[in-house]
């Protein structure tokens, strides 16, 4: 419960609920999981053990695609939630889930959870809004990537990055990840994403130190696909 009322991130929807004394005897069931970099927590297709929130680190969420290829679903970080489409009847996880650097998680099993939520009706209409939402990017994003071209797609995969982790205080993202990573996210292949970052440099769009990437002029970036409707999917 102590660490529940010190934790800092006020998106967290239990979090957000701790004033509700139902919740106390809950949160003593709760699990602390401390993953080293690159560890993964959730193995697709593995019975579920309830939902993760993450209490301080950075998460990559996978699948696996056409003919085995890992493709990135989503990034997580402080205060999200992973493993949400593990909870229901299905009782297996159809995505994997890795930490990207050391991470601490809070998990409930399903069991835990599912009595929280016939408890207390806050918290299961804050994660009914949380489902509304996943389904809202979900589709928004099935629908851009139809119409986008490839270059398009690593610029959105840019945009979303920066919106999400933010920047260094020296323009770069404020997480690292290898090429493959931006590529397996935006659907396309770890040399066109190296061609299109030589290309974007040379235009003066994004700036690199090794592995490192950062926009240099973000209002730019955004006209290239503002006919998509880009959308603030955080």
């Amino acid at each position: 419960m102590s660490d529940c009322i010190s934790c800092e991130n006020t998106n967290c929807l239990i979090k957000k609920n701790l004033k509700n004394p139902l919740i106390a005897k809950f949160l003593d069931e709760k699990h602390t999981i401390k993953c080293k970099k690159s560890q993964q927590f959730i193995m697709e297709g593995a019975p579920a053990h309830g939902l993760f929130f993450v209490k301080k680190g950075q998460v990559k969420v996978v699948k696996t695609g056409i003919y085995g290829r890992e493709q990135i679903v989503r990034f997580a970080h402080d205060g999200e939630i992973i493993g949400h489409r593990g909870f229901g009847p299905g009782k297996q996880y159809p995505i994997g889930a890795l930490a990207i650097k050391e991470t601490l998680l809070c998990n409930f099993t399903n069991d835990v959870l599912s009595k929280m939520l016939h408890e207390i009706p806050d918290v299961t209409f804050d994660l009914m809004l949380f489902y509304a939402e996943e389904l809202n990017r979900s589709e928004t994003k099935v629908r851009k990537f139809a119409q986008m071209t490839v270059r398009e797609k690593v610029i959105d995969s840019f945009l979303y990055i920066h919106r999400k982790f933010g920047q260094t205080d020296e323009g770069f993202f404020n997480i690292q990840l290898p090429r493959k990573d931006f590529a397996d996210f935006a659907g396309t292949t770890e040399e066109q994403v190296i061609r299109i970052i030589s290309s974007l440099k040379k235009e003066k769009l994004l700036i690199t130190k090794g592995k490192k990437i950062g926009i240099a002029n973000i209002p730019l970036l955004k006209k290239e696909i503002s006919e998509h409707n880009y959308f603030l999917d955080s």
